[in-house]
């Protein structure tokens, strides 16, 4: 019970057995209560409409946490039982990393960085474009904080993320125990010193980590959710370090980059040496009528079976799922010898579909944003469907966009935003890009210069 509990803060429900008679823990209610203010002590919501009376056995006026009810319910009368983290690891046997590669020079530089501030248990963002390899370059702090005995968590807002995260990790340090948390996951949870968790998961620790590593920070829901951020400063040791990595970081953070309020290191290249591929933006005229009217002669369809055509493998973003199943059952009557999927958040098959491109099963794929960022293919070019949709923000452009070229072999690919009418979003997506080509050109950091 003592390794279950450790670093972390449950409710009875969540406990594997009963607590022993003596043990070394606390408990706290659900709620702590500040004068008039109310705030739940895992998820830190705090307004009256975050709560939800209800009936309860405690025979007072009880409530619950509405904005942390997936994670099961907390009420007021909820105890919540926390066991200080110990760092209770069996040494591993060297070498800790196993990973072989090697690192740019910009890696290089950042890796450096990312192993300062992890010594100094202080803060960074590492700024780096889609495809700058910001996995390896954790690799060596990592390295630094395992073998120091200190606890270490890689969280992300999105499963998939995770679940692409897991073997890369397992496979640079194949010796040392690692546990992969998310809402669907089979495995039981144990102990371990290196954890891969979705930001949801933290809410369940309390000063647990050493070493916390957030990726893809600007990736919904963690961008908007408070009650994230705050499981994320409350999974964190106290003096422990906090890195966090983007390709978008929103305004906030740029600006506290531009005040030196924040440490940044910004990575403008992609391992490999190519130039970001630019995005085009081509006017579609009325393309979602175009679907619903199954209009053949449209441009979205044009383009689709040019690429067909020239045996490209390609993703089609659309702005829903909806108009996307749509449009699938239209492209199948139009291109029914093309072996194509569609795929969205939704999508019970979404894990087996994404591998099947990966293996090239496919010559496209049609999805949501649920493919905007955390997977990888080979050799693929990308269109979006709609750009100038709201659902397209400037920082979804950017990550769709980082898609194409991320192969060593296969460094460039085409971007085309498809729109009817061009948004703030869609140019700043693409200003953005250009701009770090431009800084990646001024840095020496390209090949093709």
């Amino acid at each position: 019970m003592d390794l279950f509990l450790m670093g972390r803060e449950l409710v009875q429900s969540e406990l594997n057995e009963g607590l022993p008679e003596e043990w070394e823990g606390t408990s706290s209610l659900g709620f702590i209560e500040i004068g008039k203010q109310i705030t739940c002590r895992r998820c830190g919501a705090n307004q009256p409409q975050d709560r939800q009376s209800a009936p309860c056995n405690c025979g007072d006026h009880c409530f619950y946490c509405i904005r942390c009810l997936q994670m099961g319910k907390i009420k007021r009368c909820s105890l919540l039982y926390s066991l200080t983290e110990k760092n209770q690891f069996s040494p591993v046997k060297e070498p800790v990393l196993t990973w072989q590669g090697k690192l740019s020079v910009q890696q290089e530089i950042a890796s450096n960085e990312i192993e300062t501030t992890i010594k100094a248990a202080q803060t960074r963002l590492i700024w780096a474009v889609a495809g700058a390899g910001k996995t390896e370059m954790l690799f060596k702090g990592i390295e630094l904080a395992i073998r120091e005995g200190k606890r270490v968590c890689i969280a992300s807002p999105r499963t998939d993320v995770c679940l692409e995260l897991a073997p890369r990790l397992k496979s640079a340090f194949q010796d040392v125990e690692q546990l992969t948390l998310y809402g669907d996951m089979e495995e039981s949870y144990r102990y371990t010193q290196l954890v891969i968790a979705t930001t949801h998961q933290l809410m369940r620790f309390k000063e647990a980590f050493d070493v916390l590593i957030i990726d893809e920070i600007d990736a919904f829901p963690f961008d908007t959710d408070n009650g994230l951020q705050f499981a994320a400063q409350k999974a964190k040791k106290t003096k422990g370090a906090l890195i966090y990595l983007s390709a978008t970081p929103n305004k906030k953070m740029r600006q506290d980059i531009a005040q030196k309020k924040l440490t940044a290191s910004i990575l403008p290249a992609r391992y490999h040496g190519y130039a970001l591929p630019e995005p085009k933006a081509m006017w579609a005229g009325d393309w979602r009528n175009a679907i619903i009217k199954r209009q053949k002669k449209a441009v979205i369809y044009k383009e689709i079976n040019r690429l067909i055509q020239a045996h490209r493998r390609f993703l089609v973003f659309v702005p829903n799922i909806e108009l996307m199943i749509d449009f699938s059952v239209y492209l199948k009557e139009i291109f029914p010898h093309c072996s194509f999927t569609s795929v969205s958040s939704e999508d019970g098959q979404r894990k087996e579909k994404v591998e099947s491109m990966r293996d090239e099963t496919y010559q496209f794929m049609l999805t949501t944003t649920i493919l905007e960022r955390g997977v990888t293919f080979r050799d693929i070019d990308v269109l979006v469907i709609g750009a100038e949709d709201r659902t397209f923000t400037e920082a979804a452009l950017i990550q769709i966009a980082g898609r194409a070229g991320r192969h060593k072999d296969f460094p460039t690919g085409e971007v085309l935003f498809l729109h009817y009418g061009q948004t703030k979003a869609l140019k700043s997506a693409i200003r953005q890009i250009k701009k770090m080509n431009r800084l990646a050109r001024e840095r020496g950091l390209l090949i093709n210069q």
